[in-house]
């Protein structure tokens, strides 16, 4: 399918999200006001939340968990470094990062028992995945990922609110595997709320001038990689579908698709699919208001930041997510994802050095460690999580691929995860791994874990119930705990 194509039926399928209360903060402490717990000084201190997902599965080893001390064929090339916290080391190829670590929280800890690549899994707890649910996002057994679950309650304490100017759950730089060319995956979506609280995707209209080589599993391909480098004209837009009509062709449209909808009321059904309502009025807001065109203009920003966050798509995409939420958006999803072919991102099944060394942490090191920066300078750090999460780790053996280099494969026993801002930890270690990288040391911590602090820094109790499909009362979380560990 064209990229047009799927830029439009984007905007046309995933533009209803987040329809909500006009004060986003606001309306979702009064809707967990009653499971707020005593004495704690942290709970609701985030008021916006942004989340760099790095797709495909960062290697905890050449990260933030290195192993210098163990065999060359399990802690690899790659040295670690001093950080700004007295103790702390990370991966060389994180300069950036390490002057800002003390900022940063670092998890070594991360477990869970499900070795594919579900960012359904990493978004929404729940508490049973398989390959057939990470392939589909559509399948009816999806809970809703978080960003969904903040839209729904937000909604349903302010219900004839109009959609915000800003959606309040937006993901960039496009729709999850929207380009990856063979899979389709589950991820930011609505789940058993119905897909009128899925994100709002942006687009990217740019080019991309370095290409590589992929190794597919059977063939090198030539990719146009945008994550190792875009021309600075690129832009990122709501949907290539989404142009401004004239004001009396959108009104005359609008009149006539809300008589139709009232007159198809009568005859929708419980069964029908929820948020067929919220996809109208949120498109029709896109496209009357230009607050979320200025918001994605990054050309508005100085050139020497624009460096600094790194002409890459990952690191303007980081930008661009910071004048969101700025602008009001209270979840912005930039997610390293996979362009054309399976692995890669950051599955580094092939090329695993190569690959590390000359895109991906370098994009990381700069896109990471700008935004804290820029968060802080701007006094917004404070009261802004910033989440950087994978899915799972990678084997703590390195296999040799001959022609291919060395790589990783899947491992979901034991990774890393960094978090900073509202009411984490500035300097701080969460847990161990062992002195392979390859299991749990000390103080596990799973997705549901993170999801849970997630909620109770936005002041949201987990253990809060919200209907499925059938109308069925289930948490939010089932099973996970908040990690005051890491907490302020």
């Amino acid at each position: 399918m064209a990229t047009t194509d799927l830029s439009r039926r984007a905007f046309g399928v995933l533009a209803g999200s987040l329809a909500a209360a006009s004060s986003p903060a606001v309306a979702l402490r009064q809707a967990a006001a009653a499971d707020r717990p005593l004495g704690s000084s942290t709970f609701g201190r985030a008021k916006r939340v942004i989340l760099l997902y790095l797709y495909g599965a960062a290697a905890q080893h050449e990260t933030w968990d290195p192993k210098p001390a163990a065999p060359a064929e399990i802690g690899g090339k790659f040295k670690p470094i001093s950080t700004a916290v007295p103790g702390m080391q990370i991966c060389e190829h994180l300069p950036k990062v390490a002057a800002i670590a003390d900022r940063l929280t670092l998890i070594r800890s991360m477990t869970h028992p499900y070795n594919i690549h579900s960012a359904a899994y990493t978004m929404s707890g729940i508490d049973k995945v398989d390959i057939p649910m990470e392939l589909n996002p559509f399948d009816a057994r999806h809970w809703p990922s978080f960003g969904s679950v903040l839209d729904y309650l937000a909604q349903k304490s302010r219900p004839d609110a109009p959609p915000p100017a800003i959606p309040r759950n937006i993901c960039l730089p496009f729709r999850f595997s929207a380009r990856s060319g063979q899979f389709v995956r589950g991820g930011p979506y609505g789940g058993f709320l119905g897909r009128g609280y899925d994100p709002v995707c942006t687009d990217f209209d740019g080019n991309a001038p370095r290409k590589v080589g992929r190794w597919t599993g059977n063939n090198l391909a030539e990719v146009s990689e945008p994550y190792l480098g875009i021309e600075k004209e690129g832009r990122f837009i709501v949907s290539r579908g989404s142009q401004p009509l004239p004001q009396e062709q959108l009104d005359s449209r609008w009149s006539l698709l809300s008589r139709l909808a009232h007159e198809q009321r009568d005859y929708q059904t419980a069964a029908a699919p929820r948020g067929h309502d919220r996809f109208r009025e949120l498109a029709y807001s896109l496209l009357t208001s230009d607050k979320i065109r200025t918001a994605l203009d990054i050309g508005q920003e100085k050139e020497s930041l624009r460096e600094q966050y790194g002409y890459t798509l990952f690191g303007q995409a980081t930008l661009a997510g910071r004048r969101l939420l700025e602008a009001g958006a209270q979840l912005v999803t930039v997610i390293w994802d996979e362009i054309q072919i399976a692995n890669s991102a950051w599955d580094t099944h092939f090329h695993h050095y190569e690959r590390l060394q000359d895109e991906l942490l370098p994009g990381l090191d700069r896109a990471l460690s700008t935004l804290v920066r820029d968060l802080e300078e701007r006094g917004m750090l404070d009261d802004t999580l910033v989440l950087c999460l994978t899915e799972h780790g990678r084997t703590p053996k390195l296999h040799d691929k001959g022609a291919n280099g060395v790589g990783r494969e899947h491992w979901s026993d034991v990774y890393s995860n960094a978090l900073a801002g509202a009411g984490i930890k500035r300097g701080h270690i969460v847990g161990a791994s062992d002195k392979h990288g390859g299991f749990v040391q000390e103080n596990p911590v799973t997705p549901k874990d993170i999801l849970a602090t997630i909620y109770h820094l936005l002041g949201i109790d987990a253990h809060t119930m919200i209907p499925d499909r059938l109308g069925r009362p289930l948490p939010l979380v089932s099973g996970g705990r908040v990690v005051h560990e890491m907490l302020s």
